[in-house]
């Protein structure tokens, strides 16, 4: 199984020591390193200046945000970091929620799946160059002839040809009909919260995917990069620290990243088994008393959503994640000494 290095989004100011962690990935047998983008840092400079350095490992965003970008917009990204990079980028994308769709972007959330499979469709086309692009829509129509248009919008192709017609685009997707879709029309799959017990509820959704006409890939060549928390400890009362310091961000994911009315995240951990902690949580942290939301996550569950343990306890549960289909384990590290820890563990 291959490790990427998940650098994220910036919190409220720029990370510092990321160039010695990239390099210790470049050096350590890494094979990607991934950005993010929330509502602050975008995730293709961040990818650029730092990629700038490194000549093997993989480029890729983790996720990039559909509504922030026109589909052609995205593709010219993804061509020029190719370009750049020799070949080495991956093109993670998400449709987001509604709250950052409406409220930080200004566009309509309203049927995710179709403006995925929309984006998707422009992106190879722009990639492919065998025409000029077009979409009949309805959601990113080109050329654009709605209300405002002055009728002069002319299909392109890009100017500059693409290194690669086969960028792997990966999308990220939590519900059923969004995992099946993925499967069915990318070539990889980044989920949020996947753990091995969670595994076999999105195996039908996968299944059901592949099984489509046209599925781009089978499941013997798409690939699954699940995000997690990696860290070696030397045993169970430094391995109770870690969990309690987790804690914080499994209860903002729960309770606080989505509407009261709306909520992926919460619906994933609903789907997990978890409805009831997912209630109460969400219920406490949405009233400001995000200490006592928190208090409320169990040991077992942070446990379970990550690989903390000693160096024969992470080699055990990273086998585990593998055997669920999991290709590559993208893994928030602090330090380039983490970096090197990990890859000698997993090596």
């Amino acid at each position: 199984m291959k490790l990427g290095l998940q650098l994220g989004y910036w919190g409220a100011q720029p990370p510092t020591g990321v160039a010695d962690l990239v390099a210790a990935a470049e050096e350590s047998g890494f094979d990607a390193v991934f950005t993010a983008e929330a509502w602050g840092s975008d995730a293709f400079t961040p990818l650029a200046w730092w990629g700038r350095e490194t000549s093997r490992l993989r480029l890729g965003t983790s996720i990039v945000q559909m509504s922030g970008r026109a589909p052609t917009s995205i593709a010219m990204h993804a061509l020029t970091l190719d370009h750049l990079s020799g070949g080495r980028m991956i093109l993670g994308m998400g449709v987001s929620g509604p709250q950052v769709v409406e409220g930080w972007y200004g566009q309509p959330f309203g049927r995710p799946l179709a403006r995925t499979r929309e984006v998707v469709s422009i992106i190879r086309q722009v990639l492919a160059r065998e025409a000029p692009v077009t979409n009949a829509g309805p959601h990113y129509p080109l050329p654009y002839a709605g209300k405002g248009a002055v009728g002069l919008g002319k299909p392109l192709k890009p100017i500059v040809h693409p290194l690669r017609a086969d960028i792997p685009i990966w999308l990220g997707a939590e519900g059923p009909k969004n995992v099946a879709q993925t499967a069915e029309i990318a070539d990889g799959w980044i989920p949020i919260f996947y753990t091995p017990r969670s595994a076999p509820m999105y195996q039908p959704w996968l299944e059901e995917g592949f099984a489509r006409p046209g599925a781009r890939r089978t499941r013997d060549d798409f690939e699954i990069a699940a995000t997690c928390h990696l860290q070696v400890v030397s045993g169970a009362a430094e391995k109770r620290v870690v969990i309690e310091a987790m804690k914080p961000f499994v209860s903002l994911y729960m309770g606080g990243m989505g509407a009261k009315e709306q909520n992926f995240h919460n619906a994933v951990f609903a789907r997990m088994g978890h409805a009831e902690l997912a209630a109460q949580v969400q219920e406490l942290y949405l009233r400001g008393e995000k200490e006592r939301a928190t208090a409320l996550v169990p040991d077992e569950l942070v446990d379970d959503m990550h690989i903390i343990g000693t160096a024969a306890e992470v080699r055990e549960r990273v086998a585990e994640w593998e055997s669920t289909g999991v290709t590559t384990l993208l893994l928030s590290l602090r330090s380039a000494d983490e970096v090197r820890r990990v890859a000698e563990v997993l090596g």
